[in-house]
């Protein structure tokens, strides 16, 4: 349901601040005295990342770079969708070269790589978002996120002028279910973590179960905290994934 998928600061309403929302808020706030903050938010699908990046940038009243990226489908090679990205990039800012792109984004407090890219269908119906090409593809979209990951070694020192903020979650398909390799698994997750934090100040999203009710109950609150627990049994922590569930079978408030 698209209604609980957040894609800017003005989607997200009656916020409830968790011990989550305020790391990325503390650290939002560092964001218009310091450039080079490279930011990662991670979280398990269903978490409200993107709540939690735009309610902090409504309050903080960022001047943030947001751009949109749409593919045509989820058959196109990685090496096509790495230059897709920054010829859309270059095409925002009418230059003609990636270290131009670089110059003009220094003059933001923040450039942010979230849901119009990761999901920008859910903005054009008829176009593709990075997510479900990642999910379509599964392990032979690698060579995307390490052409990426090979651009940013290479523009380090532009970086240090430029603050990036970046929503992941790096999605596989296992019999049919989804997976986040960056949470879902005991052993992989913490070393895919701990490599990410050598170069970037990772943020996971995650809730203990009273601030998961309190979400919850934000939202819906006419429902009782047993069949909330319920919820959380079936779904876990993801309030997402709970208002879909609870909508369906109660309505709207």
């Amino acid at each position: 349901m698209k209604k609980f998928k957040v894609n800017s600061e003005w989607d997200s309403k009656n916020f409830v601040f968790t011990k989550s929302f305020r790391k990325i808020y503390r650290i939002f706030l560092s964001l218009k005295a310091l450039k080079g903050r490279s930011i990662l938010i991670i979280g398990a699908p269903g978490t409200g990342k993107s709540a939690n990046i735009y309610s902090a940038l409504k309050i903080l009243d960022l001047n943030i770079y947001d751009p949109t990226f749409f593919l045509e489908n989820v058959k196109i090679s990685s090496k096509k969708v790495y230059q897709e990205f920054f010829r859309t990039l270059r095409e925002n800012f009418g230059v003609k070269t990636n270290t131009e792109v670089y110059r003009k984004v220094k003059d933001y407090d923040a450039v942010l790589l979230a849901d119009k890219i990761l999901d920008s269908e859910f903005l054009n119906e008829k176009k593709v978002g990075l997510s479900l090409w990642s999910e379509y593809k599964g392990i032979r979209a690698f060579p995307f996120y390490i052409l990426v990951f090979f651009q940013y070694l290479k523009h380090r020192r532009d970086l240090k002028d430029i603050n990036l903020i970046i929503q992941t979650a790096l999605m596989v398909k296992i019999r049919g279910v989804k997976y986040d390799l960056l949470t879902d698994f005991s052993i992989i997750s913490p070393i895919f973590v701990f490599i990410l934090k050598i170069f970037f100040d990772v943020v996971r999203i995650s809730y203990s179960e009273e601030e998961t009710i309190e979400i919850i109950k934000n939202k819906f609150k006419f429902v009782d905290e047993e069949t909330i627990r319920l919820c959380i049994k079936k779904y876990g922590y993801k309030p997402r994934f709970i208002f879909e569930a609870l909508e369906k079978n109660y309505g709207k408030d």
